[in-house]
């Protein structure tokens, strides 16, 4: 008999109280025949064992091991002491064993290789995807689970964007849309009335709907906020002696933001009781992660502050030296998370709090020594000090332009054991970032997948002794990427991380492809993956946020940017995510003030991805194209993978092309001979007609049924392409032909000229 029937036999559950609820979820999805109730046998107390079909004979309540026992009878027993998994391990188990034969009894030991996998900055859910096409919240929340989520990031905002607004050509209210924080949920005495009741009652009861959808599969709901955030400026005409530091960037806001002083105990005071508010209507939530230092946030007189060290006038009496500074500053941070900790905890005693410390770079040693007792950190390094990653390229020499988290960072050195040793002695849990799209690779692609790259990843940290894991980004709605080999590889190293990865991709590929197409779709991830791990990382930036923030899918590639009349550039210009005055908008190297892709890696990266990366690619969908006259149709895995790796070699030629503009339009201009900068026109025509070339492609498979890309469901934003995009690259294309034999220029005033006009 197959497990899957043995399963079917089960008619009768008796449940521990920790894990009744899940298995009820459970026994709904797999439409099991069965009646389930809490445990009426006086002596049995484990809150985490379920009983099948009446207690077996050789059961043993003092013995018995952890995991799944089942007998041809459907009679046996479930142990996990973590009800946060049950779904996750049910599921893999009816899922991945459900056609092993079982002979007298199926035993499955239950030994996760991660204590955790937490959602950190979940696109789709709570970030700037939860506005995108075609997404269902429930189904995804399931999905999450079945891919072995324990913990999940669930305060999202109900609106488009936060009700933070700003004077005409800012970006920055775009980024109040980011990690919302706890004062767009609720409100405490100290500033009742500074947002609109509807607006916070729909955001907490978007909030509370996550954390209920969650709570059906036995997850663990938290959440994720930028803290200390600015605060409108009425809050300050009230309560003038609470300013605290000013947070906003100065390049990208065109006025000050400010947030309270959290010296200030009346400041402390609201955060407690903003959080309590919050947890009384959810007493289970279960983490609360700082992010700082960005969109509007920031602590007091640390260095990181974008506008420098300041802050209130409670914590430095006058300007000492920076290493006093950084200590009072540290101290003050670790008081305010030490603040929400205790707050937490007096609602539900197993609440951690949980921040990070590149932006603390001028505080780590302060904030290092005060983690514990609850207080965790989470981070792609422990090593490193700020935000430089201490890993290099696998592939492309040279090269630390990494994506910290991603399949990239392959190695793990010695040192980040130790410190993870030295905070558990102390209660401090130190989660490592993994991402595997849809935000820390190939953003805003969706569904790419690279299946032994993840293993060798999440195989790396488990032997490094990590114990958490952040699941960086989230996964896809699996309506619109129903064939995900990344998170079915983590799930099944997490539940049996000594298996061959090779069997199980084989095993994989039969269920989905099919006997026919089984190799072909094994080496086209092969090939997948070579060409990944090759790729150079034009710009950490543009690999993420700032494919879409920038468009570089919709703006001309042209020699001279602003050869192109400002009417004719309002189509993508009005949706970029930059100011009037940002060099991004005429230079692609730069943003604001950072050269966020050096002119010299272009010049050596282009090259490389087309001699290392697109021939993989190009093999992929050799493979792929194959396999689709024996698949199941338009609707089959062959057609699926084919145009999310036709995508994905889209989305590559346009980052070599803007590698291409940045060398050769800088090599042009730093050229005296005319034959060097006849070579650079040359390398700018070569890659104008391949631009082109590439936009038709895209064009076409934006018209296939296979949704490949995340878009807004209605309209687009700074943040998100939309439907429109299709219109965008006609326009493109042709404003391209148009001006393509402009010369070469980058006007080294543009951003100093741009602030000098009026708005």
């Amino acid at each position: 008999m197959k497990l899957r029937d043995c399963i079917q036999q089960i008619s009768d559950i008796q449940a521990g109280s920790m894990i009744l609820p899940v298995l009820g979820t459970w026994v709904s999805d797999c439409g099991l025949p069965a009646s389930i109730k809490g445990f009426q046998n006086e002596g049995v107390e484990n809150a985490c064992l379920a009983i099948f079909n009446g207690m077996p004979d050789d059961y043993d309540a003092e013995k018995h091991e952890s995991g799944l026992h089942l007998t041809h009878q459907g009679r046996g027993w479930l142990n996990i002491d973590q009800p946060e998994k049950v779904y996750a391990f049910l599921s893999y188990l009816f899922e991945e064993f459900g056609e092993v034969i079982v002979d007298s009894f199926f035993f499955h030991h239950f030994d996760p290789a991660f204590r955790q996998l937490r959602t950190a900055y979940d696109y789709f859910l709570t970030q700037e995807g939860r506005v995108a096409a075609g997404l269902n919240r429930s189904s995804y929340i399931k999905r999450l689970a079945k891919e072995g989520v324990s913990h999940i990031e669930v305060n999202g905002l109900a609106f488009p964007m936060g009700l933070e607004n700003g004077p005409k050509g800012e970006t920055y209210p775009m980024f109040y849309t980011y990690c919302p924080a706890l004062d767009q949920f609720t409100y405490s005495t100290l500033n009742k009335g500074l947002y609109p009741s509807y607006y916070l009652s729909a955001n907490l009861n978007y909030l509370k709907e996550n954390a209920r959808m969650a709570r059906q599969y036995g997850l663990i709901p938290g959440m994720m906020s930028f803290e200390p955030r600015s605060v409108p400026e009425t809050f300050f005409s009230r309560y003038p002696m609470l300013r605290g530091a000013r947070v906003d960037h100065p390049f990208r806001s065109f006025k000050p933001r400010y947030n309270m002083t959290i010296t200030h105990p009346r400041v402390l005071e609201h955060y407690r009781e903003m959080l309590q508010n919050i947890m009384r209507e959810i007493p289970d939530l279960g983490f609360l992660t700082i992010w700082t230092n960005d969109s509007g946030a920031g602590f007091e007189h640390t260095k990181s502050l974008y506008v420098g060290r300041n802050g209130g006038a409670y914590l430095v009496r006058e300007w000492k030296d920076d290493d006093e500074i950084a200590r009072l500053a540290g101290n003050n941070a670790l008081n305010f998370l030490r603040n929400l900790l205790d707050a937490g905890r007096e609602i539900n005693p197993d609440f951690r709090v949980i921040t990070r410390m590149e932006s603390f770079y001028g505080e780590h040693e302060t904030i290092w020594k005060g983690l514990g007792q609850g207080l965790d950190v989470e981070a792609a390094s422990l090593v490193t000090k700020g935000w430089e990653m201490p890993y290099m390229h696998p592939v492309f020499p040279d090269s630390d332009l990494l994506n910290g988290g991603g399949v990239h960072q392959q190695d793990f050195d010695a040192i980040e054991t130790e410190k993870i040793k030295e905070n558990q002695d102390k209660d401090a849990r130190s989660a490592f970032y993994f991402g595997m799209g849809p935000e820390l690779m190939f953003a805003p692609l969706m569904g790419i997948n690279y299946p032994s790259l993840v293993w060798k990843r999440v195989q790396t940290l488990s032997q490094g002794e990590v114990n958490d894991l952040v699941v960086y980004g989230g996964s896809f709605p699996p309506e619109q990427v129903p064939f995900f080999a990344n998170y079915a590889v983590l799930r099944h190293f997490q539940f049996n991380a000594n298996s061959n990865i090779d069997e199980f991709l084989s095993s994989l590929a039969l269920r989905w492809a099919g006997l026919e197409n089984q190799i072909n779709l094994l080496q086209a991830w092969n090939a997948i993956e070579k060409a990944v791990l090759a790729f150079p990382n034009v710009s950490p930036l543009y690999n993420t946020i700032g494919f879409a923030w920038y468009r570089l899918w919709a703006r001309p590639l042209v020699p001279d940017i602003e050869a192109i009349p400002e009417v004719d550039r309002a189509y993508y210009e009005d949706m970029m995510c930059t100011t009037p005055h940002n060099p991004n908008n005429v230079d692609l190297s730069k943003d604001v003030l950072f050269d966020i892709s050096p002119v010299d890696h272009c010049a050596r990266a282009w090259p490389f991805i087309d001699h290392e990366v697109l021939p993989q690619l190009d093999k992929a969908i050799d493979h792929l194209t194959v396999g689709i006259h024996s698949d199941s149709g338009r609707h089959g895995i062959m057609y699926d993978q084919l145009i999310r790796t036709k995508a994905l070699r889209c989305w590559i030629v346009t980052q070599r092309n803007v590698a291409v503009w940045i060398s050769s339009v800088y090599g042009y201009l730093k050229s005296q001979k005319g034959s060097a900068q006849q070579y650079h026109q040359d390398q700018l025509q070569e890659m104008i007609n391949l631009e082109i070339d590439n936009m038709n492609e895209l064009s076409q498979l934006l018209a296939s049924d296979v949704t490949f890309l995340a878009t807004m469901e209605t309209g687009e934003s700074p943040l998100m392409y939309g439907s429109n995009l299709t219109l965008h690259l006609e326009k493109k294309i042709r404003l391209m032909k148009q001006y393509r034999n402009h010369k070469p220029h980058i006007d080294p005033d543009y951003m100093m000229r741009q602030a000098g006009k009026m708005i």
